[in-house]
């Protein structure tokens, strides 16, 4: 993906929602785990405290002078003084003794980890706070700290002015009882977190993903996009002509029938960035569907390669475009297959080739695709992906259009914008391109989809598909018949339309 590219929230949104079920389960997974935590492995602390007041003891015997009063105005006015007073507390000297007075199983700096010492904002008041898993424990160290605290700083420091204000009681409830905080903090982290990562794989996959922004993304326009079908179908078109696919099929060739009004329609390349994006399912269904419409269609496999059409239409492939090009001309219709569908007749590819690109690229491949033309109403050819080979580049310059083929979801956006440009490099006049594979629960972009049937005995109902992002005119749709012989010869009369 090129770093320049926009990132469109509602394109992330939509990106983030397959992602959904993912961040659920970890969520939960995070909550249960801190749950289990606080539950079962936590250890229960209890907090207590004990607070000091700083005052002015004027009836002091040992306070002959007066610098050796700390005043009200010293305790409010001097922040050290109670930084020092902090730091006496927290000493090795007072926590020492508190150890060695109550028989603690704790080093200084254990102990110190359980004391804090606050200053009350405003006040001369010192609190200090012991935490520890027995809370009478945690009381009692909070006491004997007040205590030895007032001792050491009458008796080394020759001061009267710390009085406790209050004794720590033992607590009844643990102080880190905090699941519930700890539960949600653990839920919002698990949601950032994986949005995050989400949001990587989103920056970085390059994968062409059907968006209202796709257009712009790959720089061409999408003639139309054809959605997923469950069944195994090549020929679904003709096999199932009420389905959602089939009706994105014909309006394919609506579409490419608008954006050639200017100039005529006669040979039609199908093509694709890389192997696996449906170009020959394209290239098969595009040619019935024109043939049903009363189009006299001829369908040429030019993938010498690795070309399927005679699989697909089941006829021979011992005589095909390959022997065609190394023969004579003349009786070029010796190789052309008739096929079950009327009106569509196949040049299969042939036999394999030790130099296909050499075979396109013949001047005998030009003139053959000048008498097909005209015999034949429209020619479609089948050509080979274009990443890594030059077959579809030099059919590309022979013919009126090329349509591009590209999966959702599979497609490489960066070899898509590449073999755009080699096509427009050469001249070739680019149709558009076709968004294959849509899934149609997960299209959230098509906005509603329009449901009509035939009734049919097996098609539960007929759809027509919303308008493509160009908003192309969709060809009309026959009306419902009453018998399900009707609607054949209704079906029929509207593909001779």
């Amino acid at each position: 993906m090129e770093m320049e590219e926009t990132i469109h929230i509602k394109d992330f949104l939509h990106y983030l929602w397959k992602y959904a079920l993912p961040i659920a389960l970890i969520t939960l997974a995070c909550a249960l785990g801190v749950t289990f935590y606080n539950v079962n492995l936590k250890t229960p602390m209890y907090s207590t405290w004990t607070s000091i007041l700083l005052v002015k003891n004027d009836t002091s015997n040992n306070s002959t002078n007066s610098n050796d009063i700390i005043t009200q105005n010293d305790i409010t006015l001097n922040q050290k003084l109670v930084s020092t007073y902090r730091e006496i507390i927290k000493s090795r000297l007072v926590l020492s003794q508190v150890i060695a007075r109550l028989n603690l199983g704790y080093t200084v700096d254990d102990l110190s980890n359980r004391v804090s010492v606050q200053a009350i904002s405003e006040t001369e008041i010192l609190k200090i706070t012991v935490t520890d898993s027995d809370p009478v424990r945690a009381a009692d160290i909070a006491n004997k700290l007040a205590d030895v605290f007032e001792v050491e700083v009458t008796n080394r420091f020759n001061l009267n002015n710390v009085s406790v204000l209050d004794r720590a009681q033992a607590a009844t409830a643990p102080s880190n009882n905090t699941t519930i905080r700890d539960i949600v903090l653990a839920m919002f982290a698990s949601v950032v977190g994986s949005t995050a990562v989400v949001f990587v794989i989103f920056y970085f996959d390059d994968r062409l993903r059907y968006t209202e922004n796709m257009e712009n993304e790959i720089g061409m326009p999408i003639i139309a996009k054809v959605f997923k079908d469950k069944s195994a179908d090549d020929l679904i078109v003709d096999k199932k002509p009420n389905a959602l696919t089939s009706e994105s099929i014909r309006t394919l060739r609506t579409n490419l029938q608008f954006a050639s009004i200017d100039t005529e329609l006669k040979t039609l390349l199908v093509t694709s960035t890389i192997p696996s994006e449906g170009k020959s399912f394209i290239s098969a269904n595009l040619a019935v569907s024109f043939a049903k419409a009363g189009k006299k269609v001829l369908l040429i496999d030019c993938d010498l390669r690795k070309g399927r059409q005679h699989s697909i239409f089941n006829v021979q492939n011992k005589k095909g475009l390959s022997n065609i090009l190394i023969s004579d001309l003349k009786n070029y219709s010796e190789y052309v297959s008739k096929t079950k569908i009327e009106n569509l007749s196949i040049i299969p590819r042939g036999a394999f080739p030790p130099n296909p690109s050499e075979l396109l690229n013949s001047k005998k491949n030009s003139t053959l695709l000048e008498k097909v033309r005209k015999d034949y109403d429209i020619i479609i050819l089948d050509g080979a992906p274009c990443s890594g080979l030059s077959d579809s580049l030099i059919l590309a310059s022979q013919v009126d259009k090329v349509l591009l083929v590209s999966s959702v979801n599979y497609t490489p956006k960066t070899e898509l914008k590449n073999i755009k440009k080699d096509l427009e490099n050469i001249g070739a006049n680019i149709a558009g391109c076709v968004a294959n594979n849509i899934n149609i629960k997960k299209d959230s972009y098509g906005g509603h989809y329009y449901y009509y049937s035939y009734g049919s005995t097996e098609q539960s109902h007929e759809s027509l598909i919303e308008p493509t992002i160009e908003q192309p005119i969709n060809e009309p749709t026959p009306k419902k018949p009453k018998t399900t012989t009707k609607k054949k010869n209704s079906y029929k009369s509207e593909a001779k339309k």
